[in-house]
């Protein structure tokens, strides 16, 4: 059975990097509050495709929990019942948790599509932890952080709830990230555990500490661009989806913090990459570093230049997720795989 547990920590991150690609889109597309309840949308686990499904209507069956819009509130059914020819108050509830009563079908089946990728995610993390169990004799680490990324996902699926009873308060959408980026730095720690590969080099210590500097600097850079996008979120409440040409204007302190930090990203990791070649240290992946960041560059210049092009957002934020994947793994690389091998030496 072990040798199906690889694959599925490898669809697992897959899937994580799912997620991050569709709360990108999400919030691009201000399809957040599209399902106002939750874990259901509207009620119902199949959410409505049209207008009239959350109308009240006459002599209709509706369930406990099903929220209809009324005089553009939000009303919520306490329980079963068969409405009358008429409308009557006292069958319905006011949903209290935020007055968002906007429906826009388009957004609610976004939000529904994103929450539905992280339902489908948990089954091979599940799944992982099951088979995750056959390593419990010869490496207990297997096993704990299989758990530990299931009681991650748990609590990543809670402030999924926070984030929408808050009616996508900032703050809450950039911890709902954070904790995806922590469930992914999981998963690679259980897929380096199960490398066979494993590699040899030893580093230098100068080498070691700018390679972890250079992780350091990437989540400073994301936990910035966060705040940038949360003065965006505010300008775009203020202004409109049609005035991307202010959005950033004027732009912040934080902002020119973000992108000035680039250039010390630049510089870093390519003298990281440069001392790999010229000392054969064997760590092929920063080319992937070196390429995320160039494209991460892009979609920030086309951001700001250009006035925010369709999918430049969610790109910029999956790019940076792509670039804490990879150099974290190589992190494990350089920092753990002495230590593996003088355990299996014993």
């Amino acid at each position: 059975m072990k040798k199906y547990f690889r694959p599925l920590v490898i669809t697992s991150i897959i899937l994580i990097y799912l997620i991050i690609i569709a709360g990108a889109v999400v919030r691009m597309t201000g399809s957040g509050m599209g399902c106002p309840d939750w874990p259901k949308c509207f009620g119902y686990y199949i959410p409505p495709t049209s207008a009239s499904q959350i109308q009240w209507q006459p002599n209709n069956k509706y369930e406990r929990g099903v929220i209809v819009i009324i005089n553009e509130e939000l009303k919520i059914a306490p329980k079963d019942f068969v409405s009358a020819e008429t409308y009557n108050s006292k069958n319905w509830e006011k949903y209290t948790k935020h007055d968002y009563a906007i429906f826009n079908v388009w957004h609610t089946w976004i939000e529904y599509i994103n929450r539905l990728i992280t339902v489908l995610s948990g089954i091979p993390i599940l799944l992982m932890f099951i088979l995750s169990l056959n390593y419990w004799k010869t490496n207990k680490q297997i096993p704990i952080f299989a758990m530990i990324t299931i009681l991650a996902m748990g609590f990543q699926a809670w402030l999924g709830k926070v984030v929408v009873d808050s009616n996508l308060l900032p703050l809450r959408i950039t911890i709902h990230m954070v904790m995806a980026f922590v469930i992914l730095g999981i998963l690679l720690y259980i897929l380096y555990q199960t490398k066979e590969k494993l590699t040899l080099n030893k580093f230098p210590k100068a080498f070691k500490a700018v390679l972890i500097f250079s992780v350091i600097l990437t989540l400073i850079q994301v936990a910035l661009g966060t705040q940038v996008r949360q003065y965006v979120d505010e300008q775009i409440k203020q202004l409109g989806e049609l005035a991307k040409s202010e959005w950033l204007n004027p732009p912040t302190l934080t902002f020119y913090i973000h992108r000035s930090f680039s250039i010390v990203i630049v510089l870093v990791n390519a003298w990281l990459f440069l001392q790999n070649r010229k000392q054969r240290l064997g760590l092929n992946k920063l080319n992937w570093v070196l390429i995320f960041i160039g494209f991460e560059a892009l979609t920030g210049i086309l951001m700001y230049y250009f006035d925010f092009p369709f999918l430049s957002q969610p790109l910029h934020l999956v790019l940076a997720s792509l670039l804490f994947g990879v150099q974290f793994f190589i992190l494990l690389e350089v920092f753990k795989s002495k230590f593996r091998i003088e355990k299996q030496a014993v």
